[in-house]
């Protein structure tokens, strides 16, 4: 997985095309991520005997990564966003770290 918690990305992909958030979680097992107010679900509760009153909870569903690239620069008034994938290389030092696709710059 490329991608890191609290990394800034945006969605490139699906209902919510468009949007910017930061990474809250980073499902391995699944190659998806959590993104902070982005893909709301609703969820009905059933009541329970610890629960005795049902509930309609909203949180965040998980978004497969392929649908998500790294934000390299903000909107501003005059430019769109800039964004890009992520990959791997090795510094100088023969560390592995993470590069911006587009740009070859170091995270």
């Amino acid at each position: 997985m490329k991608f890191k918690k609290d990394d800034e990305v945006i969605v490139i992909a699906g209902k919510e095309k468009g949007k910017i958030g930061r990474i809250e979680k980073v499902l391995h097992k699944t190659n998806r991520v959590i993104i902070k107010d982005i893909n709301i679900v609703t969820k009905h509760n059933k009541p329970t005997q610890q629960n005795q009153d049902g509930s309609i909870t909203e949180k965040e569903a998980p978004i497969h990564a392929s649908n998500v690239a790294y934000l390299v620069k903000s909107a501003s008034k005059n430019s769109p966003a800039q964004y890009s994938k992520l990959g791997f290389s090795r510094n100088k030092d023969g560390k592995k770290v993470r590069v911006v696709r587009k740009t070859k710059k170091e995270i």
